[in-house]
């Protein structure tokens, strides 16, 4: 009677193992795989496949910086509704690679205005051409040179271009009241970065904008990375910027010896390591090897 007893808890307990185990699994495969995360007040971040989006959510309408892929945007789109009754009101590009425009045409008919700087449009235009992927794309009807500002509501936001960095079109931008500045890919949190050099990318000046970007904001803004190694760490505070600034210096110092030293680009792009850094990493250091030395022998 006991063994009897025995079977039946046994099975009764796998039973329900079994189950618990089918449900988890159920559970973890019906999550979204995007993450939306509120960092302050009205104002949160998207996370899924490509750069990092931000929003604001404000009463007369939602604003948006980047837009990942189009799949990835009408996730976007569709979670922003639940939230929200206000229209789109603009859609802004910090630059124009795919993983941050490629969800652009997601908008079409959704927001009035896409804004981005007037080489960010330039950039994607001439990308599109090549690849011909015009009709996917829905360009900036709205550039700006050097600056620009707008308000909604008690929110202004501002765009500032200090030059070529990782590619010729890369806007800062600085939600003022939250004191959030998302830098697109201006910041890559630990990971080795992509160096656009056929779109004008410039490692000095790269430095020289992370410097600008250090003395212009506030001790407690809060920076939108982008990238990072770290999926969960696409935000931080200035000490990233000059830690992202210092690698930088790194890889350029590392290039411009080995130049000197007569090391081939193809030679030097061989390198696994770059001297005194020990905090980027992951994969793709080859880009940045051979766009340091193009940089350095040009």
């Amino acid at each position: 009677m006991k063994r009897r007893s025995f079977i039946h808890h046994a099975s009764f307990t796998a039973g329900g193992l079994l189950l618990a185990q089918q449900n988890l699994i159920g559970m973890i495969f019906n999550q979204p795989a995007f993450n939306i995360t509120m960092l302050r007040e009205n104002l949160g971040v998207f996370t899924e496949k490509g750069g990092t989006i931000a929003f604001l959510l404000s009463k007369s309408g939602i604003v948006v910086v980047d837009s990942q892929f189009p799949e990835q945007s009408v996730h976007l789109i569709e979670e922003l509704k639940k939230k929200s009754t206000a229209p789109f009101y603009k859609l802004i590009n910090t630059h124009h690679h795919g993983d941050h425009t490629a969800g652009n045409i997601s908008f079409k008919d959704v927001v009035p205005h896409v804004l981005a700087h007037t080489n960010s449009k330039t950039n994607q235009q001439a990308v599109a051409v090549k690849n011909k992927t015009e009709d996917k794309q829905l360009y900036p009807d709205q550039v700006y040179t050097d600056t620009w500002c707008e308000k909604i509501d008690k929110e202004n936001i501002c765009l500032d271009y200090f030059g070529a960095g990782h590619t010729n079109g890369d806007s800062l931008v600085h939600f003022e009241h939250a004191d959030i500045v998302h830098l697109g890919d201006l910041l890559f949190n630990r990971r080795y970065p992509f160096i656009d050099r056929s779109a004008g990318a410039n490692i000095r000046n790269w430095i020289t904008i992370l410097e600008k970007a250090q003395k212009k904001y506030e001790r407690k803004t809060i920076f939108i990375y982008g990238h990072a190694l770290d999926p969960l760490k696409i935000t931080g505070d200035k000490e990233d910027l000059k830690l992202f600034g210092d690698f930088l210096q790194k890889l350029l110092a590392f290039a411009e010896s080995e130049f000197k030293a007569g090391k081939s680009k193809e030679e030097f792009i061989k390198n696994t390591a770059i001297p005194g850094n020990s905090l980027w990493s992951g994969d793709g250091i080859e880009r940045g090897l051979q766009a340091a030395y193009e940089e350095v022998s040009s």
